[in-house]
C-alpha cells in the first residue's frame, strides 16, 4: 500500500505503442524493433566478414573454416526471421500458456495479438542456424557465431519496444527511478525492468561480444561467440527476474519461469565456451563474392 503512494516517475504520456495508424493499419514499434534489429545484426555480421585481422589467430590452426559471404548471411537472416516468429510464438504457448492448445487452438497463429517468448525464439534461431549450416555446408558453430554476434542489437530494440508498450514491467519498488505505468491496473511504482533488460541484454551484451571478437579474435574459435551470447543472456535474464514482475502463472518453486528457462542457457553456454576455447583456432576460408547482376 505504501508503494502505491510514493512519488514515482510517470510514464511519458507522449510515448505510444504505434508509430502511425492509417485506417485499420497500425505500424507498431514492437514489429519495427524485430525487423530493424534483425537487419542491423545482418549488416553488422556482414561488416565483420570484410575485416581481415579478426579472422587470423596468428598461431597454429586446425583446419580452414568457411566465412559466410553476403548471400549466405542474407539467407541466414531470412531463416532467423522465420525461426524467431515461429519459435517465439510456439515457445510462448508451450512455456506460458499451454492450455491454449485445448481452449483456443487457432489463437496459436495470432502473432499480431502479442505473446512471444525469447526462449522459444532462441530455439527457433538455433534451428534456423542448423538449417543454414546444412544448406550451405558451413560448420555449425561458425553459423551460430555469425547469428549471435549482432543479436544484442535486436534484443535491445525489442526490450525498448516492451517499455513503450508498457508490458513486462517490474516488481513494486521505492527506488527513486521507479515508474508508474498507466496500463498497470494497480498503478504501483515499479522497476522499469524493460530498460534494465535493454541495457544488459542489448548494450552490455553487444560490447562483451564486440570485445571478444576484436580483442581476443573469438571468431577464430567457432562456438565462443554463440556460447558467450547464450551464457550472458541467461545470466542477465536470471538476475533481472528478481526485479521483473513474474508471469501470472505457477512458478517452479522459488524460481520464476524466466529464471527456470534461463538457467539451462547459463550451463549450456558455459560448456560451449569452455569446449570451444580449449580447441585450437581455425584458419579463414573465404569464398568468392558473386558478381552483382549475375544470374544463376
Amino acid at each position: 500500500m505504501i508503494l502505491s503512494i510514493i512519488t514515482a516517475i510517470d510514464f511519458p504520456s507522449w510515448l505510444r505503442d504505434d508509430i502511425f495508424t492509417i485506417g485499420k493499419f497500425s505500424l507498431k514499434w514492437y514489429g519495427v524493433g524485430y525487423v530493424v534489429g534483425l537487419f542491423g545484426a545482418y549488416l553488422y555480421a556482414l561488416k565483420l566478414t570484410k575485416r581481415r585481422d579478426i579472422w587470423i589467430s596468428g598461431g597454429a590452426t586446425r583446419v580452414p573454416v568457411t566465412i559466410p559471404n553476403e548471400p549466405m548471411l542474407s539467407d541466414l537472416m531470412f531463416y532467423c526471421l522465420i525461426g524467431i516468429i515461429a519459435g517465439g510464438r510456439l515457445g510462448f504457448i508451450i512455456l506460458y500458456s499451454p492450455g491454449t492448445f485445448l481452449s483456443a487452438p487457432l489463437d496459436v497463429f495470432k502473432v499480431w495479438e502479442g505473446g512471444m517468448s525469447f526462449h522459444g525464439g532462441f530455439l527457433g534461431v538455433v534451428c534456423a542456424g542448423l538449417y543454414a549450416s546444412w544448406r550451405h555446408k558451413i560448420e555449425k558453430f561458425r553459423i551460430g557465431d555469425m547469428a549471435a554476434v549482432g543479436a544484442p542489437i535486436g534484443l535491445g530494440l525489442v526490450r525498448l519496444a516492451n517499455f513503450v508498450n508498457q508490458e513486462l514491467w517490474g516488481r513494486p519498488t521505492d527506488l527513486p527511478w521507479a515508474m508508474r505505468f498507466p496500463k498497470d491496473p494497480d498503478f504501483l511504482a515499479r522497476h522499469p525492468s524493460q530498460l534494465y533488460e535493454a541495457f544488459l541484454e542489448g548494450l552490455v551484451l553487444f560490447l562483451i561480444l564486440r570485445f571478444l571478437t576484436v580483442r581476443y579474435k573469438a571468431l577464430t574459435k567457432p562456438g565462443v561467440i554463440f556460447g558467450s551470447l547464450t551464457f550472458f543472456y541467461g545470466l542477465f535474464r536470471f538476475c533481472i527476474e528478481f526485479a521483473r514482475e513474474p508471469d501470472n502463472i505457477a512458478q517452479f518453486g522459488l524460481l520464476t519461469r524466466g529464471m527456470a528457462y534461463s538457467l539451462p542457457m547459463v550451463v549450456i553456454g558455459a560448456i560451449i565456451v569452455v569446449w570451444a576455447y580449449r580447441r585450437a583456432p581455425v584458419s579463414p576460408k573465404r569464398l568468392a563474392e558473386p558478381v552483382k547482376g549475375d544470374s544463376e
